[in-house]
């Protein structure tokens, strides 16, 4: 397949800089978005899963109506053993409606709206030598030029995504706390500055870096008040006939009942990770993105923050999606968009190294999640889970999502306080390089060892 015609499929999937801008009143579903935030011992910012209310447009909190056409450009691209392997063991590790994708011996079909009954067939080719070539701007780690031993990474398109926002933003975000009149512990702030010293290091390895975000500013041109209607709509719908405007007290059990905080989770989450996408998928075209997060396990009051011994690791690719998010038009074609571009064939080795030099670096164990509901553990590493995180489903390339460390653990506030520098310090009695070059060192030892051999 030409450059070009791959260039126009990915026009075909890639939502405009205006309808990024419209998307906030094209969805028709509504949910309390805080049944589904996640406050578990992961402590992680995840995707929010809404559940729609059945209507025409049958989609996500502002999400788009798919394309299912663009699906034409994978036919014949994939065997049937390929893909029932990766609906089943990878993608729809927790079931599906049977009507939602059928797969037969020659094609699959797949849902595209109940309401009236419409489906895409998929054509699968009969072997492997017969598969078409996938249509993607991304490029797989074999089919990269073999690079100079001293620049493994000589070519490769990396784009760094830290992980939330800092600065004022990151209260509002719960991701903020602070022990005594010590400085705060913002994640925003801390993912950007692993970022920042992440990049040069790629770059003296030859990968050409772009950052998704560089500064303590959102990327969305939106805020908390534009949001307000659709807060109060969505509360309505579900059960909240007279929604209070404004959170009276952080420690409000039902603050989520509130205008404002509900405006506060689709500006911070939902538009603002849909705005990334819109950079990532049609400015950046990476061949990888490494979205750079801190976890933490719940500290209740953020100014009288609860420490804890607990500290782990893992790493998460794009997954083990839940039924009733299939049930969403929007997010059951990103998936099969997503399962189609093989985005995990690349995802899994990639993180597996990544896992085992980070594990190396920061001596830490596997994290545990305390049930299966949610995710799948995947790879060899034991340290990669596929889930369904909305970065991971929107950036249309392979994507590596880091969880490294529990920012409220005893050890790791130790780390964070000592700041940044060279060499090693003594902290909490053991010599430790800072947290954030150790961060970037495991991420930068993972890609290392990863592209050397891949590229051969």
């Amino acid at each position: 397949m030409k450059i070009n015609d791959e260039i126009q499929i990915a026009n075909d999937e890639s939502m405009t800089n205006d309808e990024a801008r419209n998307v906030t009143f094209r969805h028709s579903g509504f949910v309390i978005l805080s049944s589904f935030v996640i406050r578990a011992s992961s402590f992680l910012l995840l995707a929010v899963f809404p559940r729609a209310v059945q209507a025409a447009d049958n989609i996500s909190i502002l999400g788009s109506k798919p394309k299912w056409s663009v699906l034409e450009h994978y036919q014949d691209t994939i065997t049937h053993d390929e893909f029932a392997h990766l609906i089943n063991d990878v993608y729809c590790t927790h079931g599906l409606a049977p009507d939602l994708i059928e797969i037969n011996e020659k094609t699959a079909r797949i849902l595209t709206n109940r309401e009236s009954q419409k489906f895409f067939t998929l054509r699968f080719a009969e072997n492997d030598t017969l598969c078409k070539p996938v249509p993607r701007l991304w490029r797989v780690a074999n089919s990269l030029p073999r690079a100079n031993p001293k620049k493994p990474l000589s070519g490769l398109r990396i784009a760094l995504d830290p992980g939330h926002l800092g600065g004022k933003w990151a209260k509002m975000e719960e991701r903020w706390f602070r022990v005594g009149n010590s400085p705060p512990v913002r994640e925003g702030d801390l993912t950007l500055k692993v970022a920042r010293i992440l990049a040069p290091q790629l770059r003296r390895l030859g990968a050409k870096v772009s950052f998704v975000r560089n500064s303590s500013e959102p990327i969305t041109p939106k805020r908390p008040d534009d949001f307000k209607d659709l807060a109060r709509r969505i509360l309505i719908k579900n059960g909240v006939p007279q929604p209070r405007p404004d959170v009276l007290d952080p420690n409000d059990s039902d603050k989520e009942k509130t205008i404002r905080w509900q405006s506060e989770i689709l500006f911070y989450r939902y538009s603002e990770i849909r705005r990334r996408a819109v950079l990532v998928n049609t400015k950046l075209h990476p061949d990888l993105v490494l979205c750079l997060h801190f976890n933490a396990e719940p500290w209740g009051d953020p100014n009288s923050p609860t420490l804890t011994d607990a500290n782990h690791l893992h790493l998460l690719l794009n997954g083990s999606y839940l039924q009733d998010e299939l049930e969403l038009d929007d997010e059951r074609f990103e998936m099969v968009r997503r399962l189609l571009s093989r985005a995990y064939d690349q995802e899994l080795p990639l993180a597996d190294a990544i896992a085992t030099a980070m594990a190396k670096e920061t001596q830490l164990p596997p994290y545990q999640y305390p049930t299966t509901n949610s995710t799948t553990k995947v790879g060899s590493s034991g340290y990669v889970y596929a889930r369904n995180l909305l970065a991971t489903r929107l950036y249309r390339c392979p994507v590596v999502y880091c969880e490294p460390y529990v920012m409220n653990s005893n050890d790791v506030f130790a780390q964070i306080q000592a700041g940044d520098y060279d060499g090693t310090r003594s902290v909490n009695g053991r010599e430790r390089k800072s947290i954030f070059r150790e961060y970037a060192d495991g991420v930068l030892d993972g890609l290392i060892e990863h592209y050397s051999k891949a590229r051969k």
